[in-house]
C-alpha cells in the first residue's frame, strides 16, 4: 500500500510546475481584474476611465504633473478678470478682493478635470470660512453643460461660462502660462499668483498645503 501511495504521488510530481504556472497565471488574472475593478470605481464615467487608462481622448495633455509656487517678489500685477458664471449672473474679481482665490480651467469632457473635481470641493468645503474662495473658469462647455457638471459631481463653487468671449482665460494668460486642461492657480489676498497646479491634482493635500502657506503670508 505504501509503495502504492509513493507511485501515484510520483506520477503527479512532474505536473506540479504546471500547476504552479497555472496557479500564477489565475492569480496575475485576479489581480489584474481587481485593479480594473478599483480604477472604474475611482473612475465615476467612461471619459474619467479613457484618461486613467493612459488615453489623451477629451482633454489638452501637459507636459507631465507640476507645482509651481512663485515668490512674493517675483509675483505679477494682480489679475482683473471677470465674465459670465453658470446661473447667468455678472462675476468680477472685486467680489473676492482680499481672499486668497483658487482658479480652476476645466471643461465638462476633460477626463482628469472629473477625477480631480471631488479632491477641489474637498479643499473648498474646507476653506469657505476662512477667506478663501474657489472659481471655475469653464474653457468649452455653454452653462447647461457646466451646471449638469457641478450636479453630478457636487461641486458647490461657481465657475465663469469663457467659451464665449474667452475673457478670463485671456486675463490670466497675460500674467502666467495656462498651458493644458485642467489648471489650477492659487491667487494671493492682493489676487497676484501665487502657485500653479499644472495637470490633474493627484492629491487634495497639495492644493491645501499651498492655499494654507498663502493664507498665512503676511505680505
Amino acid at each position: 500500500m505504501l509503495r502504492t501511495i509513493k507511485a501515484v504521488f510520483t506520477s503527479l510530481r512532474p505536473n506540479r510546475s504546471a500547476a504552479r504556472s497555472r496557479a500564477v497565471r489565475l492569480g496575475s488574472s485576479v489581480v489584474v481584474a481587481a485593479l480594473a475593478v478599483s480604477l472604474a470605481a475611482c473612475a465615476p464615467d467612461p471619459v474619467a476611465q479613457q484618461y486613467l487608462d493612459g488615453s489623451n481622448k477629451g482633454y489638452i495633455a501637459a507636459n507631465g504633473f507640476r507645482v509651481e509656487e512663485v515668490k512674493i517678489a517675483e509675483r505679477g500685477e494682480p489679475v482683473v478678470y471677470g465674465g459670465v458664471l453658470e446661473n447667468g449672473e455678472k462675476f468680477s474679481s472685486d467680489e473676492v478682493a482680499g481672499d486668497v482665490v483658487v482658479v480652476n480651467f476645466w471643461y465638462a469632457a476633460c477626463g482628469p478635470c472629473r477625477v480631480e473635481a471631488p479632491d477641489l470641493e474637498a479643499v473648498w468645503q474646507e476653506f469657505k470660512d476662512d477667506g478663501v474662495s474657489f472659481i471655475g473658469v469653464n474653457t468649452y462647455d455653454q452653462a447647461d453643460t457646466a451646471l449638469s457638471f457641478a450636479e453630478e459631481y457636487g461641486i458647490t463653487y461657481p465657475s465663469l461660462i469663457d467659451v464665449n468671449t474667452g475673457e478670463a482665460k485671456l486675463a490670466f494668460a497675460q500674467v502666467t502660462p495656462i498651458q493644458a486642461t485642467p489648471t489650477t492657480l492659487v491667487l494671493d489676498k492682493q489676487g497676484r499668483v501665487a502657485a500653479r497646479i499644472i495637470g490633474q491634482l493627484e492629491d487634495a493635500s497639495i492644493l491645501r498645503t499651498l492655499v494654507k502657506d498663502i493664507r498665512a503670508e503676511k505680505a
